[in-house]
């Protein structure tokens, strides 16, 4: 826990900087808590690499929240965040589309409704403008891996640390009308979740003539200027296909579980379609994130059977991700260590994914909250999925920090011996019974949020 003694008073309204997933959670739970609240979004005063529309929580790089089932830590996550009575989760099932055992969305309808919500709130204001420098006061800054160059520099030289960065790749989405229905078929590998993915599948010629078309194909250029590190969860397929051959084949091409009713044989490789929005008009290219050209990207793509007279309604493209050294300056509560005032969200802080995201958000606005009412701030256990993922980017003894998923590894060990899926639900069996105490002890009653109030104010 943090001492508030040293803040002096805290006062109304509390700046929140970054309309993303963790500065929208964050501004929800202070609003619903009586707090007020200004929150600075730049979009559409200023536009960014990858951002399409002006609403709140628009969501850049696929519509998948990843799984939600609890023998996977970001499935815990989701459960962890639904207890605390998260705006983002609620809103991600309300607008969910079918995707197997993972929550996927129309991410169209999921930002209206989060938009909605935010702007129809009477305690929180929205401001559009793009802040250069960091406020006086309470503040939380969520401005996510495209942080203004203004505002990146304010940081660092807040921080007085060089900021770390990596390049994040976005999928492509084609139509469903363009999917040739006669070659790709539907299934899930191994029938998890029933038919929800479109496959293309591959013969072994097809595959190595499609990885040889990546390898060659021309690329978007880095400048001289940006190192090129890329998080291993978005790793561009032909970053993948230089690791070898048949990297694309172990990987997101993978054809395990799955069965080409045409011949009756497994694939020997196959691309996943998932569907992106709730009509099931459109389906984005699971895991092909790339920063092939435009052209090249038409070209290639198009060499996958089923996909020959593909139309994109988006290509790959490629963005610089920034986020903060944070074993180097930050707490697990979120707050800066030089400036308790001062408080990080998002992938900003090192989370990487949307629920990660959102889930410090929540966090952050349970702090803040805390500290309008002169309470010390609070940070989740660490057998907790959230309170895990904290320890891990606020570890002041961490050389080599990169950006981290929540993942079982990151827990404290159990004191037995299984393992697998036994492991795993112990952990998880673990992890809620420590939140519901943690939620006790600390009066942190959820607010309520339920998906009836949230898609009321809904367009």
């Amino acid at each position: 826990m943090t001492s508030v003694s040293k803040l002096g008073a805290i006062r109304e309204p509390v700046t929140i900087i970054g309309g993303g997933l963790a500065g929208s959670e964050a501004a929800w739970q202070l609003a619903q808590r009586g707090i007020h609240v200004v929150l600075y979004e730049m979009r559409p005063q200023r536009p960014t690499e990858a951002h399409q529309t002006d609403r709140l929580a628009e969501l850049v790089c696929s519509n998948s929240f990843r799984s939600a089932s609890l023998d996977t830590a970001v499935g815990l996550l989701k459960e962890e965040m639904r207890r605390l009575g998260s705006l983002i989760l609620a809103a991600a099932e309300r607008t969910s589309v079918p995707a197997g055992s993972a929550l996927a969305v129309d991410r169209e309808r999921f930002a209206e409704i989060v938009t909605a919500a935010i702007t129809s709130c009477p305690r929180i204001t929205v401001v559009r403008e793009e802040v250069r420098d960091i406020p006086e006061g309470l503040c939380l800054i969520a401005t996510g891996p495209l942080t203004s160059p203004a505002l990146s520099y304010a940081l660092q030289e807040l921080l007085g640390h060089k900021y770390l960065y990596f390049y994040d790749a976005i999928a492509p989405i084609v139509t469903a009308d363009s999917i040739d229905r006669s070659v790709v078929f539907s299934a899930s590998r191994y029938g998890k979740g029933g038919d929800d993915y479109l496959n293309c599948p591959m013969t072994r010629e097809e595959y190595y003539a499609f990885v040889d078309a990546v390898l060659a194909a021309e690329k978007v250029p880095v400048r001289d200027f940006e190192r090129c590190v890329y998080f291993e969860g978005c790793m561009p397929i032909e970053e993948m296909a230089r690791r070898g051959r048949d990297t694309l084949a172990f990987g997101p091409m993978r054809p395990v579980g799955l069965v080409d009713p045409r011949s009756g044989q497994r694939p020997y490789a196959v691309v996943q379609l998932r569907q992106d929005n709730a009509a099931a008009t459109l389906y984005n290219m699971v895991g092909f994130q790339t920063k092939m050209t435009y052209p090249e990207q038409r070209r290639v793509f198009r060499m996958i059977p089923g996909l020959e007279k593909a139309e994109f309604v988006r290509l790959g493209s490629l963005h610089r991700n920034t986020f903060i050294n944070s074993p180097r300056v930050l707490s697990p509560t979120l707050q800066l260590r030089r400036r308790p005032t001062t408080l990080l969200a998002g992938q900003l802080v090192g989370v990487e994914g949307y629920v990660e995201s959102a889930a410090t958000g929540l966090l952050a606005g349970l702090n803040i909250a805390r500290l309008v009412a002169g309470l010390p701030c609070v940070v989740p256990p660490a057998t907790t999925a959230l309170g895990s993922l904290l320890a891990y980017v606020s570890d002041p003894k961490r050389r080599d920090f990169q950006p981290m998923n929540a993942n079982y590894g990151l827990f404290p060990p159990l004191d037995g011996r299984e393992r697998g899926r036994e492991k795993r639900e112990r952990l998880a069996k673990r992890a809620l019974h420590d939140l519901e105490e943690w939620i006790h002890h600390n009066g942190l009653a959820p607010v309520t949020c339920s998906v009836e109030r949230i898609t009321a104010v809904g367009p």
